[in-house]
């Protein structure tokens, strides 16, 4: 799909959940709704500015009728979908400036500032359920993990930290070690049993929620710039409780595999622009990925080209145990070759005849070869090149850590 000029750096995008339209909250502070289809048309919706200090965070509803959008002006604007009017504004909703909101519930909303203050809002009521201080710099995101009704937020103090969302303690349940390093997103895997965060060193930290809180199981290096941004990819695809998306300052979309670790391929190149966000249409189910950076445009990338195209074909896919395949290669090879002549035995698709009419060489003037395994169809470029390799290790041309 062709990218989606919008006017001005985009700071953030939300997807509805249920029909093909996006949004993006943008640095002059408006907020830019588009309709798109299969076919690459876009169309825009509404624009409409709730403010003239910049928008950095957007969230959905629910069921998508309601908009909520934030950022400099430290205000929570809430927009009619259908409308695309301002329907209400929460002014002063934080002392400083709002930097991540996540809907948690149908009627709980999370939103972030850079003081590190946490705020629950329940949006029928006027003032904030919740209020957290235990973080002293800005929060970078958040995670929701809906079977212990918990909130894990993520900071630049290099810690996350865990909240109950139904306990009225103002502190957390848990808290992580100094990670030493600004945490700048995070993501569960493996059906919510891990979870991976983003850090500005490129690095991405693996927690262990058997394991606890207070530090890393794993560290994964590989990026050559920070990672902002974390994304799964829908469901439909093999690996994907342990395939994700990431998003880098360097400008590159990337699908990684986890366990065993490996680069996948570059999903989108934004350039020399950092990726900022990146999210998948209908309630991460869809098939676009939508990715902004620092440039004035918002770009969707088909995740049927990238998965369906090239990933399903490969013999690979659950994580590095294609071996069996490439025994069975190797094993109708022998088969087929007579070890003590080196000359090929025919098959059951093969007569005798064919042999003497010379379709299937048996010339003795050969020299003797080894039985050798056979090489597998050669896959699509974004696939190409890989080999076995170690626990957690990140396969890519020498470029991709040239900058390490």
């Amino acid at each position: 799909m062709p990218d989606i000029p919008v006017g001005a750096q985009v700071f953030d995008l939300a997807f509805h959940p249920d029909r093909s339209l996006v949004f993006a909250g943008l640095l002059t502070g408006i907020v830019k709704a588009f309709s798109y289809d299969e076919q690459g048309n876009h169309e825009e919706k509404f624009s409409v500015r709730p403010t003239k200090r910049s928008c950095r965070t957007l969230a959905v509803s629910a069921d998508g009728s309601q908009l909520w959008a934030a950022g400099k002006a430290k205000a929570i604007h809430t927009i009619d979908v259908e409308t695309g009017e301002v329907v209400e504004t929460r002014a002063a909703a934080h002392d400083v400036t709002i930097n991540r909101m996540k809907r948690l519930q149908p009627h709980l909303l999370a939103s972030g500032d850079d003081d590190g203050v946490i705020k629950l809002w329940d949006p029928r009521k006027p003032d904030a359920v919740r209020k957290y201080t235990h973080h002293f710099d800005f929060i970078s995101d958040f995670m929701y993990l809906n079977d212990k009704k918990q909130l894990v937020a993520t900071s630049g103090d290099g810690t996350l930290s865990v909240m109950d969302i139904r306990s009225k303690k103002m502190e957390p349940v848990a808290q992580s070690e100094d990670q030493e390093d600004e945490l700048l997103s995070i993501l569960p895997i493996k059906g919510g049993q891990k979870i991976v965060v983003g850090t500005q060193i490129g690095i991405l930290s693996i927690f262990n929620r058997k394991s606890g809180w207070g530090d890393c199981v794993d560290r994964i290096p590989g990026h050559p710039a920070s990672i902002d941004a974390l994304c799964a990819i829908p469901s439909r695809y093999p690996n994907s409780q342990s395939t994700i998306l990431t998003g880098s300052s360097d400008g590159i979309l990337r699908a990684v595999q986890l366990f065993p670790t490996k680069l996948l391929g570059v999903v989108a190149d934004h350039g020399e622009f950092p990726i900022e966000r990146i999210a998948v249409d209908m309630n991460g189910e869809g098939r676009w990925v939508g990715s902004v950076g620092h440039e004035e445009v918002l770009k969707l990338t088909d995740l049927q080209e990238i998965f369906e195209d090239g990933g399903e074909e490969d013999g690979d896919e659950d994580g590095g145990e294609g071996d069996e395949d490439a025994d069975s290669d190797e094993e109708r090879t022998k088969q087929t070759t007579d070890p003590t002549t080196s000359a090929k035995v025919p098959t059951d698709d093969e007569s005798a005849d064919e042999v003497d009419n010379g379709q299937v060489d048996s010339s003795d003037e050969e020299q003797p070869q080894p039985a050798k395994r056979k090489r597998k169809k050669e896959q699509d470029p974004l696939l190409a090149g890989r080999r076995k390799k170690g626990k957690n290790e990140v396969e890519a041309e020498p470029a991709f850590f040239a900058d390490l």
